[in-house]
């Protein structure tokens, strides 16, 4: 079977699949749609995080999904955002490179101190996670895990819940309490990374 066949799947059954992954460690196979996501994905808005008043270090999350292709693939709801890469160029792309430049994290890596609020923003038109993880690996979408070679799957990624998932738009906000260093990912598309370091006041 095709990779759309089963990313198609896949996403038909998005709502049953976020409904697991709030009760049980069972690994989903694609929460990528904005229509199917629950309302808890929306987590916190950028002008709610400034209001906190603790100083920020933002990382922000990019896709360039193209709507017409990646709907029709993913269906309606998948990608929100104007222009950008074809579906089939995409998975093109994953496969021959193991990653895809357009989705990433920016910056890739931040230092900050303890104490400091690090807040993750998705300015993309797909769903996202920023999952922090011990170890780098592979995220919720088989396909994805394979084209990109990530096939040990990071176990964080199957203990997600609604909130992990931000929609275009969304925000969530962590405030840092000890010093060292963090890795996060998306449990998504796990080539999109961020390591985060964090010291003493």
């Amino acid at each position: 079977m095709s990779i759309r066949f089963h990313l198609l799947v896949a996403v038909t059954g998005a709502a049953v699949v976020l409904a697991a992954c709030e009760n049980g460690p069972s690994q989903p196979a694609s929460p990528s749609t904005i229509e199917n996501a629950p309302a808890s994905a929306v987590v916190v808005q950028p002008a709610q995080l400034a209001a906190k008043g603790a100083s920020q270090h933002v990382v922000t999350m990019f896709d360039a999904c193209d709507p017409e292709t990646f709907n029709a693939a993913l269906g309606a709801g998948s990608c929100s955002r104007s222009g950008g890469v074809r579906f089939a160029t995409f998975l093109d792309q994953l496969g021959k490179h193991g990653s895809v430049g357009a989705w990433h994290f920016a910056p890739g890596e931040v230092t900050m101190k303890v104490g400091q609020m690090l807040v993750a923003t998705n300015k993309g038109g797909e769903i996202h996670t920023f999952t922090e993880v011990d170890e780098y690996g592979g995220g919720i979408v088989p396909q994805l895990n394979e084209l990109s070679g990530l096939t040990m799957v990071a176990p964080e990624c199957t203990q997600l819940k609604g909130t992990d998932f931000l929609a275009p738009n969304a925000s969530s906000s962590e405030e840092e309490e000890e010093a060292g260093v963090e890795k996060y990912q998306c449990c998504i598309h796990p080539w999109m990374r961020a390591q985060v370091r964090i010291t003493e006041k």
